[in-house]
């Protein structure tokens, strides 16, 4: 991200010209891999609460 900001703070023409797109470009590859990560590590989640619901409905079907 400083990079970038760093880059456009350079001015108009430096940015018109797209001498900050490698930045951009990187500074998108690290987003991608950290919201990556993000949904990974929720998906464990959800699939963990997803197994509980399905067990407590299971008990509760089984005491009917």
């Amino acid at each position: 991200m400083n990079a970038l900001e760093e880059c456009h703070a350079r001015g108009f023409m430096w940015k018109a010209m797209g001498m900050c797109n490698t930045a951009k470009a990187d500074l998108v590859q690290c987003l991608k891999a950290e919201r990556w990560k993000s949904q990974s590590l929720n998906r464990g989640g959800v699939q963990d609460k997803k197994a509980k619901i399905r067990q407590k409905w299971k008990e509760i079907d089984e005491n009917s």
